[in-house]
């Protein structure tokens, strides 16, 4: 059982890595690459991204979070008492991930989708995506620290 909790975790890690990765490109290139171009680019491409990603990324997303809880309950199983701490912490904050994009990002990428695909820009565009943004740093914290706990997961005894 020890084996199948160091692999599920090393699976979850590249679920879990693959959202936090975008959320840190997001960060750090995106947002301020949004600051410099007009309303109609930002809505254009900030539609038809989240359209593909809100499509794509539940599925690395939700194996990691699926994965991560399956690593700690096969490291409860050996006995690790650490890496079942570790799967813990990462689990509560992937789920506290979730319900930050669930009630913020997620009805913003909707109306952001919406607009791109008929060519309108909203007249608040741009309190749109300050408002999406104003959660990124707080996802990227997230999805690090799940990052982090899941490394724990194949460290720990």
């Amino acid at each position: 059982m020890n084996a199948t909790s160091h692999l599920l975790a090393l699976f979850a890690v590249l679920g879990v890595g693959m959202i936090y990765g975008t959320d840190a490109l997001g960060a750090l290139v995106m947002s301020p690459a949004w600051k410099k171009v007009d309303d109609r680019t930002l809505v254009s491409a900030n539609g038809w991204m989240h359209y593909f990603g809100d499509r794509r990324f539940p599925l690395p997303g939700v194996l990691g979070l699926v994965l991560t809880v399956l690593a700690g309950a096969a490291a409860a199983v050996s006995g690790r008492g650490g890496a079942l701490a570790c799967a813990a912490v990462a689990t509560l904050v992937l789920v506290a991930w979730l319900v930050v994009y669930k009630t913020v990002n997620a009805p913003i990428n909707k109306v952001l989708i919406a607009a791109a695909q008929v060519g309108e820009v909203p007249d608040d565009a741009r309190a749109l995506q300050t408002r999406w943004e104003s959660v990124l740093t707080l996802r990227v914290v997230l999805q690090g620290v799940a990052v982090a706990a899941l490394c724990g997961v194949l460290s720990l005894p």
